[in-house]
C-alpha cells in the first residue's frame, strides 16, 4: 500500500527499550527515507513507558500500542525487522509474523553475528524473509535501488 505521498510505507520492527536501540532505529530510518515513508513504532506508535509516565494505565497503554502497530502493519507495503541481539525481540517477531501472514514482503537487518541457535536464526524467522541485510550500507544500497 502507498502512503499519502505516493511512496511505499515501510514498517521497521525493532526493539526499542534502551537508548542504543532507539538511536540505531533512527539511523536505520534515516537510511531508508530516500525511498520509503518509514513507520517507526517508537515515534509513531508510542512508547509504553512514556504513556505510563504520563498517567495512562498500563493495560490501556499496552492496548493502544498494540492497536496502533497492528494498524500500521495492515497499511504498510513492506516490513523490515532488526535481527540484532542474541535472540530476536519477541515483539518484532510478532510483527514479522503478522506482516508475513498479510502477504507483505519482509526483510531483515542483522548487523550482529550473535545467534542463540548454532544454525543461525530460527527457521520461522529466516524463512519469512526475502533477504537479510548485513549493514546499514547494504540496506542503503537496497533502498536507493528502489527497495525491491
Amino acid at each position: 500500500m502507498e502512503s499519502e505521498s505516493n511512496r511505499r510505507r515501510l514498517y521497521f520492527a525493532a526493539p526499542l527499550f534502551c537508548e542504543a536501540e532507539l538511536d540505531f532505529n533512527r539511523r536505520a530510518r534515516d537510511v531508508l527515507t530516500s525511498t520509503f515513508d518509514v513507520y517507526l513504532p517508537q515515534e509513531e506508535g508510542g512508547l509504553l513507558r512514556e504513556m505510563m509516565r504520563d498517567g495512562v494505565p498500563a493495560q490501556d497503554a499496552a492496548r493502544l500500542v498494540f492497536q496502533r502497530d497492528l494498524e500500521a502493519l495492515r497499511t504498510c507495503s513492506v516490513l523490515l525487522i532488526s535481527l540484532d541481539g542474541r535472540t530476536i525481540d519477541e515483539g518484532a517477531a510478532v510483527e514479522l509474523g503478522f506482516a508475513y501472514a498479510l502477504g507483505k514482503p519482509c526483510y531483515g537487518l542483522q548487523t550482529d553475528a550473535r545467534r542463540m541457535l548454532p544454525i543461525g536464526n530460527n527457521p520461522m524467522i529466516d524463512c519469512a524473509l526475502r533477504r537479510v541485510f548485513r549493514s546499514l550500507e547494504e540496506l542503503r544500497s537496497w533502498a536507493q535501488s528502489g527497495g525491491d
